[in-house]
């Protein structure tokens, strides 16, 4: 579990295929805190530490069918990640429920500069049944974009705007997002709950 608020952003330093899977390797300043087998957000994605080689890295395994749900599979040795551990449960939730299980991905359409922040229009592909299940954004609500905890404003049925401050520009890959870019999208699991009830109560 997580909470949206990214710890930094980390290094793509090695990218390995095996198979179906990608074997990504990173760098950051927490890594020597990590351990084997410990949860991190990966751009979203909750990832495994699988190997810890002494000299600054870790690597994670992302499987074929994350590759295809996330923007992972588009990685190159230079990229930067957003990066956050999993919720210490006694501390405060500042950003909102966030599970690390990416629902789907997003093409940012527009940037525009507001009053020193920067807007972002996402659009992505949304199938009636999905979005009678939840997976839909709302004006004010939460979403979770590339592992970013964000309000959103300007929702539409396919599209929704989140506002950037310079602060999140500069300490997650915001800052190397343009017209174009793909990104992870994850819902309010809170809002897919309640579609869910109250598509059960209808049936």
């Amino acid at each position: 579990m997580f909470s949206g608020i990214v710890e930094e952003a980390a290094k793509v330093v090695a990218v390995k295929r095996d198979g179906g899977n990608v074997h990504l390797t990173l760098e950051c300043s927490f890594t020597d805190e990590l351990r084997i087998d410990q949860s991190v957000s990966h751009n979203g994605v909750c990832l495994t530490v699988v190997a810890l080689p002494g000299d600054g890295t870790y690597t994670v395994t992302a499987i074929q069918e994350t590759l295809e749900r996330s923007n992972l599979g588009d990685l190159r040795e230079g990229d930067l990640v957003n990066v956050e551990r999993s919720m210490v449960m006694n501390g405060r939730l500042d950003g909102h429920i966030v599970q690390g299980h990416v629902d789907c991905t997003a093409i940012c359409d527009e940037l525009r500069k507001v009053d020193g922040s920067t807007y972002f229009r996402f659009d992505y592909n949304v199938a009636p049944e999905m979005a009678r299940r939840g997976y839909v954004t709302v004006e004010k609500g939460s979403v979770t974009v590339n592992g970013v905890s964000l309000t959103v404003c300007n929702s539409q049925i396919d599209s929704f705007e989140v506002a950037i401050i310079p602060y999140t520009m500069e300490h997650t890959n915001f800052c190397r997002i343009k017209k174009g870019t793909r990104v992870n999208l994850e819902f309010d699991i809170i809002g897919k709950y309640l579609s869910r009830l109250m598509e059960v109560k209808d049936n």
